[in-house]
């Protein structure tokens, strides 16, 4: 018998299988624009009439190292609602209503337990975000990676119309910085997390993530799902004249808030208005990380920041609390170089 795909480590077969499997998730995604399921060679979203002049806004990323962990604990049905919101959450920085979304699963050896509960979370996270997944891809790569190794990608699709893109240049001396409350790490900074928790700390994934008996492990700790910021905003910015809204990733916070602030405003934020989620401060102490790198790579319980006029802040934090969301008023911008202090 000559050689075959099945003997150089793909099955077509578990291929088949799984895609088989997450049809009834990608299902319960659906929006009314969504034309036809999956199983073509392209996902087909009609716009309609519900813009008048739309913008398309696109994004892209992945969840990292954080699959690392996910491995690790052998629980894989969350960090899919990492990868949409590292995605939809770009998008809404921008104004932009998430319409779609694809996803790219590469994987060591294909399971179909292990790809249907990375797409169960991917389903979930497009859920909360109010987008369709309309389509995605399973690569299967023996060789290059080894059996249960997978990575994790996006893509989404968002559209905004013309007169309502949020770009930064509406921000002015006198805005208040509105921060909403991230429980974890979201996606970032989970190399130097790693490094500092199983490498020089020596800790498992089953070990508490600090002292106390209802302490939560390492592992759980570690996947704790990120926040979806996108529903909230969309009703925000039906409420109120948003000037900037920056995704607080790799960079942390001042790389990141910097990138939506015009010459001659300089954003000041209080360090101490609001109390980082305990994780930060194990990281910090057991690799004796400097505050400033710290603020660097992780958000520090910061998600996302939203510039408004001063008299709106009372109400915006009404309103995303409205929508399920915490926030408080981290700081403000006043006239200066463009760039982020700390105070």
């Amino acid at each position: 018998m000559g050689a075959t795909y099945e003997a150089a480590g793909v099955s077509i077969d578990a291929g088949e299988e799984a895609v088989r499997r997450i049809g009834d998730l990608v299902r319960s995604t659906t929006r009314p624009e969504v034309i036809g399921g999956i199983g073509g060679f392209g996902g087909l979203f009609a716009l309609g009439d519900r813009f008048s002049d739309p913008v398309l806004v696109s994004t892209t990323d992945g969840v990292g190292t954080k699959a690392m962990v996910a491995t690790a604990v052998g629980r894989y049905d969350t960090i899919g609602i990492d990868l949409v919101a590292m995605c939809v959450d770009d998008l809404i920085c921008q104004g932009a209503e998430p319409l779609f979304f694809l996803d790219y699963i590469s994987i060591g050896r294909l399971d179909p337990d292990h790809v249907t509960s990375l797409v169960a979370g991917v389903a979930e996270g497009c859920r909360q975000a109010g987008c369709a997944l309309v389509g995605g891809e399973m690569a299967e790569h023996p060789g290059a990676m080894e059996p249960g190794e997978f990575d994790l990608v996006g893509f989404a699709v968002g559209a905004v119309e013309r007169s309502r893109i949020i770009d930064g240049s509406a921000v002015t001396p006198g805005d208040v910085l509105i921060g909403l409350s991230s429980p974890g790490l979201r996606s970032n900074g989970y190399s130097l997390a790693r490094h500092v928790l199983f490498e020089l700390a020596g800790r498992s994934v089953d070990d508490p993530a600090w002292d106390g008996h209802d302490a939560p492990s390492v592992g759980d700790e570690l996947l704790v799902p990120s926040v979806i910021y996108a529903p909230a905003v969309r009703a925000l910015l039906d409420e109120v004249e948003v000037h900037a809204i920056a995704h607080v990733t790799g960079g942390g916070l001042a790389g990141n808030l910097v990138r939506v602030l015009p010459e001659g405003a300089r954003a000041v934020v209080d360090r101490s208005s609001w109390e980082p989620p305990r994780i930060f401060g194990e990281i910090q102490r057991l690799g004796e990380v400097s505050d400033d790198e710290m603020a660097k790579v992780f958000n520090l319980g910061i998600g996302l920041v939203i510039a408004v006029p001063a008299e709106a802040a009372g109400h915006t934090l009404d309103v995303v609390a409205a929508a399920g969301r915490r926030g408080q008023v981290i700081g403000d911008v006043v006239v200066g170089e463009r760039g982020v202090r700390w105070r």
